[in-house]
């Protein structure tokens, strides 16, 4: 299987302090912006049909970095966070040393935790190498199950299995998926993000065809979607037995669609500027 990690997509209530936080506390850049006027065929701004912007932010090109997105739905000014997400981790000396200056909590493995706007968790750890998302964790309720799902229908590679945790990943030196048995039923609340990964565009059909064959959960069939200005994609969004969300995109119209913008630090601090949406909601 032909797979690479793309992004985790969190939604978010404030843009100005949520961008602060991601370019001025974990240093990462912004690498595209892109405003819509309604909401996303393939549900990628969450249930909501309003208008939204989507914000690609990262410490390098989306073709060899795992990045986040960041999506914001004007009239949405509040999300609950549920079980579902866990935490990702990033190793940096450099990140290390400023995270231990500012307000955090040690974790484990000699890692630090930090918290964004939202309630995002981040782990920072040390390693002499440049930044980089490492290990994206999320919580499941039965961890066999879920093992069965990622391993088997998405085969997706285990990389190290232990009593109450998994990790894996679809190749080296990609970001890895590590699930963590929960002690209760995974609530995904408003909150809720979902993962990314690319997959050749022409085998998109057969893996839709085969995770129905499986009895897996189909959020949205195979579309096509369009961004204004740039390469259109095929999407097929997916969820596992705990209900995360996943999204297959292909890879050869996502290359293309992906390519940094340095312009879109500025027009994202523009819109955010211009922004009255708490005044009219």
């Amino acid at each position: 299987m032909t797979a690479r990690a793309l992004h985790y997509v969190f939604k978010v209530a404030n843009r100005a302090k949520t961008i602060d936080f991601y370019t001025k506390v974990l240093d990462m850049k912004v690498l595209r912006h892109e405003e819509f006027d309604k909401g996303c065929e393939a549900s990628c701004n969450g249930p909501y049909d309003e208008r939204w912007s989507k914000t690609m932010i990262g410490y390098g090109s989306e073709d060899d970095h795992f990045v986040l997105e960041l999506t914001y739905n004007y009239p949405i000014h509040k999300y609950e966070l549920g079980n579902d997400y866990r935490a990702i981790v990033i190793d940096s000396d450099q990140l290390f040393e400023k995270i231990s200056t500012i307000d955090h909590r040690k974790s484990g493995c000699g890692r630090l935790a930090v918290k964004d706007p939202d309630g995002h968790e981040f782990k920072i750890g040390k390693s002499d190498q440049s930044p980089r998302v490492l290990r994206v964790l999320l919580n499941v309720g039965d961890l066999e199950k879920s093992k069965k799902y990622w391993n088997e229908v998405l085969e997706m590679p285990i990389v190290e299995e232990k009593k109450t945790r998994i990790r894996l990943c679809y190749g080296e030196g990609q970001c890895e998926l590590e699930i963590v048995q929960s002690g209760e039923k995974i609530d995904r609340k408003t909150g809720f993000g979902r993962i990314a990964f690319s997959y050749p565009g022409d085998k998109l059909q057969s893996l839709q065809d085969k995770v129905k064959a499986a009895n897996g959960t189909i959020i949205n069939e195979l579309l096509t979607l369009n961004t204004p200005g740039k390469a259109d994609v095929q999407v097929v969004i997916l969820a596992d037995p705990d209900a995360h969300e996943i999204c297959f995109v292909g890879d050869e119209g996502f290359r293309d669609l992906s390519k940094i913008d340095e312009s879109a630090e500025k027009e994202l601090r523009e819109q955010i500027k211009k922004d009255d949406s708490e005044k009219w909601y």
